[in-house]
């Protein structure tokens, strides 16, 4: 009997179908869910175990292929533009308690389409995942994108992000999510205006004119309004930073013009279907290098990869 599937005592098929079940459920329901349809109990750490194993596994094979400088297999066909969209969100560590888990979402834009009027689905996605510093979540991601051309990225204002594209693709289209850009005009609006219609009023024409590539007309706007209190000169000031720092990615008119997307819904849809839905379940509280491990798993049955892990298994078999 080989190593892995002596130090587990079971078979390579039960492997598979436990690494499913441990990407996808809390390892307790697992052992519920093998007992009740299968018969076979395999207790909920023996779930956790094999599930950690295979996803570090995952993580030296995508390791040795960055050291390599070898280019990691990906689901996304390089044809046409490629977004490429990345953010953090919070995971809760037994060790560090709160920290970033930083995801990347790369897709094609033949991949995007619509399914009605008002709704549209991305059919095919590459996900990447890491929960500690960017570095080394941008060397992840690199290890994918370098061999992309017509690289899109969409991203909030995170410095690290924009600083990271600019010195590793400084041809990619940069633009600053659309609604980031809105969502900085409401603590101004709030703070100048009391009646709610003026401040709706007063917000929907400067998001007219973002959108009709005037973002010089509303940082003008807000820089010769005078400010009612000392909260609305700081809202004020930070809108009118923000704005300069990401002038050159808010051309909108002109991405729309194009058929680009401005909006990174694509990536907060992401945030709940990689990450939220398994690792910030009621209760649960992770290693770092559970966490990584687990969300290795959960980004490769994502991204339509899964085989990865079926070969994982055979070599150890």
């Amino acid at each position: 009997m080989a190593e892995v599937q002596a130090k587990f005592g079971i078979s390579s098929y039960l492997q598979d179908i436990v690494c499913q079940l441990g990407q996808s459920q809390v390892f307790e329901d697992g052992e519920s869910l093998l007992s009740e349809l299968l018969g076979i109990h395999i207790s909920a750490r023996q779930i956790q175990r094999v599930s950690e194993f295979y996803g570090e596994e995952l993580e030296k094979q995508l390791a040795k292929e960055i050291t390599d400088k070898a280019e990691a297999k990906s689901p996304v066909k390089a044809q046409g533009d490629i977004y490429v969209m990345a953010d953090g969100s919070m995971v809760y560590t037994r060790e560090e308690g709160w920290k970033e888990l930083k995801l990347g979402r790369i897709f094609a834009a033949v991949d995007h389409v619509k399914i009605q009027e008002k709704r549209s689905a991305i059919t095919k996605s590459l996900y990447v995942a890491h929960l500690g510093e960017h570095g080394a979540f941008t060397r992840k991601m690199e290890a994918y994108m370098d061999h992309y051309k017509n690289k899109i990225c969409i991203a909030d204002g995170a410095k690290w992000i924009w600083n990271w594209i600019e010195n590793t693709y400084p041809e990619a289209v940069q633009i600053l999510d659309y609604y980031h850009a809105v969502e900085k005009l409401s603590p101004f609006a709030l703070a100048q205006w009391d009646c709610p219609e003026a401040r709706k009023k007063w917000t929907k024409e400067q998001q007219e004119k973002l959108l009709n590539n005037q973002v010089a007309d509303v940082m003008l706007t807000i820089e010769r309004t005078i400010t009612r209190n000392k909260d609305g000169q700081q809202a004020k000031e930070a809108v009118l930073r923000y704005y300069e720092q990401n002038q050159s990615r808010m051309q909108y008119k002109t991405y729309k013009d194009k058929g680009l997307l401005i909006g990174s819904g694509p990536m907060e849809a992401a945030h709940r279907n990689v990450v939220q839905q398994r690792l910030k379940l009621s209760g649960q509280r992770w290693t770092i290098k559970g966490a990584q491990y687990i969300v290795n798993l959960r980004a490769t049955k994502k991204s339509y990869q899964w085989d990865k892990v079926n070969q994982l298994i055979k070599k150890a078999a």
